[in-house]
C-alpha cells in the first residue's frame, strides 16, 4: 500500500484584517530598528500608529485624510487642548506609517489588494497637518529660574537637609543628594537624564585649575542622540561663577556618598536602595521643593538648565562656548534657551550707548 502525503487544510486567519494591522506593525518595527532607531523612538512610533487606528476605528487600507482631520479635532476639543507639538508628533508618526506600507519596497499594496480589496494611501498632507513653523515649540510659560527663584531653591534644598540632619532622620541623606544634584545640574547645564545616569569615574580633573581636583570636568556619556546614533559625549568644564557648587560636589562625594554607597557603586547619584536614582524620582524631589516655596509650577528640573544658558551668556560668555557646553547641535537652540534679564539688558544698552556717545565726543 503506497501512503499518500499528508494534505494540510489552509490556514484561515480568524480576524484577517488585525493579523494583517498587526504583521504590518511588526514589519514597520523591523525596519526602523534596521535604520538604527533606539527601542524607545519606536516604541514611540507603534503607539501613536496604534492609538490612530484604535480612534479611527480602521485599518490603513480604510484610512482616508478625513481620519486625520476629526483626529486632530478631537485632540484639540479637549478641556485641555494638547500642545501644537504634539499634534505635529502625532501627524509625523501617521506619516512615516503611510510612507511605509506605500514604499513600493514593501507588498503591502498588493497584499491588501488580494485580501481586502483596498490599498493604504498616504493620508497626511501640508493642507491637513499641522507644520513645523517655529523652531522653538513649549508653551510660552516655560521659562528659566530668575535669581531671587534659583537662591531661594537652593536656600530651601540646603534646609530641607539640615533640619532632617539636625532631626538625625533618615530622609537626610538623600535630602543632602537632592541639594547637591540639583546644584550640579544648573552648575553644568546637565539634561535631566545627563544627570542621573553620570558615574563617579565621569568627573576628571581640568589641568588648567588643579585646585578643584577631579572635579574641574564633567564627561557626559548620555547626550540627547540624533535619530539613529547612540547618545552623544561631550565634556562640561567646571567654571568659576559656579565654584561653590564644585565645592559642594567634593562633599557629596568624599564624605557624604561613600555612607550609602557599596564597593562595586558606580553611580554618582545614588538611592536608598544604593541603586542609581531615576529621572523621576528627580523630577518629583525637584517639585516637591518648588511646590514648598510655591513658586511658579511651569518650572521644572530643566528650567535650571535654561538657567545655566542665560546666566553663562548675561556672564559674558561667548555663544560658541556655552554652545559647546550644553552640547547644542545648533547655535539657534542655544538662542532659543537665552533668556536674558532686563537688568543685563540695561547694562549692555548703556555700555553701547557709552561707546557711542565717547566717540562722538573724541569727533567734537
Amino acid at each position: 500500500m503506497v501512503s499518500r502525503p499528508l494534505m494540510l487544510a489552509p490556514v484561515v486567519q480568524l480576524d484577517p484584517e488585525r493579523a494583517t494591522f498587526t504583521d504590518m506593525l511588526d514589519r514597520y518595527a523591523i525596519s526602523l530598528r534596521s535604520r538604527g532607531l533606539s527601542t524607545s523612538t519606536i516604541e514611540a512610533r507603534l503607539w501613536g500608529v496604534r492609538r490612530f487606528q484604535e480612534f479611527t476605528g480602521e485599518y490603513p487600507w480604510n484610512w482616508g485624510p478625513r481620519d486625520v482631520e476629526d483626529f486632530t479635532s478631537a485632540l484639540l476639543s479637549r478641556p485641555q487642548p494638547v500642545a501644537h507639538s504634539t499634534i505635529r508628533g502625532y501627524h509625523l508618526m501617521v506619516k512615516l506609517f503611510c510612507e511605509f506600507l506605500v514604499n513600493p519596497t514593501y507588498d503591502w499594496h498588493d497584499v491588501c489588494l488580494e485580501r481586502f480589496g483596498l490599498v493604504p494611501a498616504q493620508i497626511c498632507h501640508p493642507w491637513n497637518t499641522h507644520s513645523h513653523l517655529a523652531e522653538f515649540e513649549a508653551r510660552a510659560s516655560r521659562r528659566p529660574f530668575g535669581y531671587d527663584e534659583l537662591e531661594a531653591f537652593f536656600a530651601r534644598a540646603d534646609e530641607m537637609a539640615e533640619d532632617l540632619i539636625a532631626s538625625r532622620g533618615k530622609a537626610a541623606i538623600p535630602a543632602l543628594r537632592d541639594a547637591q544634584l540639583f546644584k550640579t545640574v544648573y552648575a553644568f547645564g546637565l539634561r535631566r537624564r545627563e544627570a542621573v545616569m553620570l558615574d563617579l569615574n565621569d568627573l576628571r580633573p581640568n589641568p588648567h585649575m588643579p585646585d578643584w581636583g577631579p572635579y574641574g570636568k564633567v564627561h557626559v556619556r548620555y547626550g540627547k542622540a540624533m535619530k539613529g546614533s547612540p547618545p552623544r559625549r561631550r565634556t562640561i568644564l567646571a567654571l568659576p561663577e559656579f565654584e561653590w557648587a564644585t565645592r559642594g560636589l567634593k562633599v557629596w562625594v568624599e564624605e557624604v556618598r561613600p555612607r550609602i554607597a557599596t564597593d562595586n557603586a558606580a553611580a554618582l547619584w545614588l538611592s536608598e536602595r544604593r541603586d542609581r536614582i531615576s529621572t523621576r524620582t528627580a523630577d518629583v524631589r525637584f517639585a516637591r521643593i518648588r511646590d514648598d516655596l510655591d513658586l511658579d509650577p511651569m518650572l521644572t528640573l530643566h528650567s535650571l538648565r535654561h538657567s545655566y544658558v542665560t546666566h553663562l551668556i548675561e556672564f559674558g560668555y561667548a555663544e560658541r562656548f556655552v554652545q559647546e557646553q550644553v552640547g547644542h547641535h545648533h547655535s539657534s537652540t542655544t538662542a532659543i534657551y537665552t533668556s536674558v534679564s532686563d537688568d543685563w539688558k540695561n547694562r549692555v544698552f548703556h555700555e553701547a550707548l557709552d561707546r557711542v556717545l565717547g566717540k562722538k565726543e573724541d569727533v567734537a
